[in-house]
């Protein structure tokens, strides 16, 4: 537990930076720019914390909720929720440090300033729209607000990228750019990643505690609820 803020001035802290990197996000910057930091420091009080609002929000909206697509349901076990929700946020800490790589390895190629302290502090604080609004995986119809929350959290790394790192005015675009295609393309990586490792580390044990069966129901439209595990076993 004392990885995570703890204290009622930390607790305070954290909340008044995203709500200043959400509500004014240049005079934020402008902050964070001359604080001094470790990774390790910005990882226990800022990535850990926030970094798990999705990963939360998601693993109880699917026990709750289910996932839904094109009017079916799926409702996954506890298990297999528990374990996407833990890849999920081991995937993003260890995203969150792979963008910083990138972010200060091509510093140099846009006349920046390559700096890993820097360029770790562009990629935690300008997650954090999305770690925010990923509070709304708790409800499958508001998931599109979690999207808008990612894409912010472009913007976010765009207004970033110049005041910390340094950017020339005339390359500060195209360092973006290329860092957000960069970003962009980790996360959806991430997302490619989280299915098939889940079934690697959750998916043997969960089929295991269930004989073999496929745990989870599926709602169908016009048929109801099915439990996978007891169709599979009718079907054995």
């Amino acid at each position: 537990m004392d990885q995570f803020p703890v204290s009622e001035q930390d607790r305070a802290a954290l909340i008044a930076r995203a709500k200043n990197l959400l509500l004014k996000p240049t005079d934020e910057w402008s902050k964070i720019d001359p604080e001094p930091a470790t990774i390790a420091d910005l990882y226990k009080s800022w990535v850990l914390p926030l970094a798990a609002i999705p990963a939360l929000a998601g693993l109880v909206g699917s026990l709750v909720f289910g996932n839904s697509f094109l009017g079916i349901t799926y409702r996954p076990s506890i298990g297999e929720a528990l374990g996407t929700a833990v890849v999920q946020y081991v995937l993003t800490l260890a995203s969150i440090f792979v963008i910083a790589l990138v972010i200060d390895f091509l510093a140099p190629k846009f006349d920046a300033t390559p700096n890993r302290i820097q360029a770790f502090k562009v990629a935690a604080y300008s997650a954090t729209a999305g770690w925010v609004a990923g509070i709304f995986n708790l409800l499958p119809a508001l998931g599109i607000f979690a999207v808008i929350g990612g894409l912010y959290s472009l913007y976010l790394l765009y207004l970033g990228l110049p005041t910390l790192m340094k950017a020339p005015e005339g390359k500060a675009l195209p360092y973006t750019a290329v860092v957000v295609v960069v970003t962009v393309l980790a996360f959806m990586a991430m997302g490619a990643i989280v299915a098939p490792v889940t079934a690697m580390f959750v998916g043997a044990p969960t089929l295991a505690a269930h004989d073999g069966a496929v745990p989870g129901t599926l709602s169908v439209p016009g048929v109801g609820s099915v439990d996978l595990g007891k169709l599979e076993g009718a079907a054995r």
